[in-house]
């Protein structure tokens, strides 16, 4: 079974959101993500997300825009992400990896390839962002035969055709985009988001992530009432920036997180007592 199925299986059976922290990959330096994954996890994460740098992060607002230039800068390629990812496994065998970037690297190395390189070093899931699932055929057959799920993001302009098909080729959950722009660009509107979350439910049969525009532990408990994961990554990344050593990384991912997981513990998943009643 995949780990990113395994984990929302765990999760579920707990009555427990997943928090799922973003991080750049050669940021703020390579020998730093490493241990700041491992901090994550210590700090409550459920799954980690491992964005791979790239010139043209045209999703990204400033803040991970910045950290992919310095990641680029300090000679952070897709190789290097797989041997973090390799790194990273030597001492958790648990936590599921995702691969969050874009087309282009990935078409360079060939899906196939990226595929069996990606499975040999530990990695659960990918999510492409310049890859929507009605031109994901390919890829999708690839990663199947490794035993990755490919991960869509879907949002609030999605149309029904769309979520439909992302059903169709979705594997260990669905990515909901809150906030139309980039990341870290605007506001999110916590209202607004249950019947959204509800119409995606009414398409596909994963868990549902909401990620974009979360910034502090208050929003992330607010999310983690209507959600089964919440994303964290423009906030994160924005502190570690600030980072000048591999200690003063570690300790940024920790104490950012763990107020994050405390508030999160402490909201009631709305979904989760609607299904308590009906059973």
């Amino acid at each position: 079974m995949n780990r990113i199925d395994r984990r929302f299986a765990e999760l579920k059976r707990a009555g427990r959101v997943a928090l799922v922290p973003y991080v750049t990959a050669g940021h703020p330096q390579p020998q730093s993500t490493v241990p700041v994954l491992h901090a994550a996890v210590a700090a409550g994460a459920d799954l980690v997300e491992i964005g791979m740098p790239f010139s043209d992060v045209m999703a990204d607002g400033p803040v991970i825009q910045n950290a992919h230039e310095r990641a680029l800068a300090q000679g952070t390629g897709l190789e290097q992400v797989l041997d973090m990812v390799r790194d990273f496994r030597h001492e958790d065998a648990d936590t599921p990896v995702i691969l969050m970037g874009y087309a282009n690297p990935i078409e360079r190395r060939g899906a196939a390839r990226f595929s069996a390189e990606a499975a040999e070093a530990g990695v659960d899931g990918l999510l492409i962002v310049d890859c929507p699932a009605d031109e994901a055929d390919e890829l999708k057959a690839q990663l199947a035969g490794q035993g990755i799920h490919q991960i869509f993001l879907v949002a609030p302009t999605t149309t029904e055709r769309r979520l439909d098909h992302a059903a169709r080729l979705a594997g260990g959950f669905v990515y909901y985009v809150s906030i139309k722009g980039v990341t870290g660009a605007a506001s999110l509107d916590v209202d607004a988001l249950a019947p959204m979350i509800e119409k995606v439910r009414g398409h596909i049969d994963l868990p549902v992530a909401v990620g974009f525009g979360i910034r502090e532990p208050a929003q992330a408990a607010a999310v983690a009432a209507v959600a089964d994961a919440v994303v964290i990554g423009s906030a994160l990344v924005d502190r570690l920036d600030q980072c000048a050593t591999v200690e003063e990384a570690v300790a940024a991912s920790r104490d950012f997180l763990a107020p994050v997981r405390e508030a999160m513990d402490n909201s009631v998943p709305i979904h989760a007592e609607q299904a308590v009643r009906t059973t």
